[in-house]
């Protein structure tokens, strides 16, 4: 019998390849959705497929792009998968190859298990916490080289941090003018910022503005597995981020490298 993981990471491929076949076409058929985010084909087509597959595993499935079942019933689920179909809609659109497919396993409101595949590199990273993170070059063959996370460790020149295409909210650019080390920006669209900090290939990535949780879910478990920390910027004592809210809206956070 396959494991949860080994689900996970199959269907997130899966899903990646459709992806990828729109991605190559001409027609996305871009729409907008009520919070005036765009919608594409292949998010709607990366939904079906994850949630058709995870539907076999009979435990709930909480996708972006799905109806969202009422918090007073799904605030007593103990498990669940949580999914972003297509994280970085906006960079699909743009076709700068920087979106992703994210799939996190929450139980008891912390995750436990994240697989986060990138469509145009093959990239997938993976990881159980309390295990460990795991990145491959996924090229469907036995010859795929499995590299455990963080790749980079004991870095002490420069801080990277890492964040989204611009640093324009005053609480981030503030956070950054407080690290006591020189300091390089990096820009990253989806995902790939929560991965980078698995990676090691940056030391943190602060985030003072709100998300849906299943933009982070994934990356948040495979940081953990990494040995790295995400922490709950809004609670005084840094707590770590829980799950299934009531929103569904993602705390300010930090994310930081082991």
């Amino acid at each position: 019998m396959k494991s949860l993981m080994e689900i996970a990471i199959e269907t997130a491929i899966v899903a990646g390849k459709r992806i990828l076949e729109i991605y190559k076409e001409d027609d996305f058929q871009t729409e907008l959705k009520e919070d005036d985010t765009p919608i594409t084909r292949a998010d709607k087509a990366a939904h079906e497929i994850i949630t058709t597959e995870l539907a076999k595993t009979a435990i709930p499935v909480i996708s972006e792009e799905g109806k969202i079942k009422d918090y007073s019933e799904r605030k007593e689920w103990q498990q669940f998968w949580l999914v972003d179909p297509l994280d970085g809609t906006k960079e699909f659109v743009k076709k700068n190859g920087e979106f992703t497919v994210n799939i996190a396993l929450i139980e008891n409101n912390k995750p436990t298990i994240g697989v986060i595949y990138v469509p145009v590199t093959g990239e997938l990273y993976y990881g159980e916490v309390g295990e460990k993170a795991i990145k491959t070059q996924h090229k469907g063959t036995a010859e795929e080289i499995k590299l455990q996370l963080p790749l980079i460790k004991n870095r002490n020149d420069k801080c990277i941090v890492v964040g989204s295409r611009s640093f324009k909210d005053a609480t981030t650019e503030q956070y950054i003018k407080e690290i006591p080390q020189e300091v390089e920006i990096v820009s990253r669209g989806s995902s790939l910022k929560l991965c980078m900090i698995a990676e090691g290939t940056a030391d943190i990535y602060p985030r003072f503005v709100h998300l849906k949780e299943w933009d982070i879910a994934a990356g948040v478990a495979i940081v953990l597995a990494s040995g790295g920390k995400v922490t709950n910027a809004e609670t005084e004592t840094k707590q770590e981020i829980n799950f299934n809210s009531e929103t569904l809206e993602a705390p300010f956070f930090i994310a930081k490298a082991k």
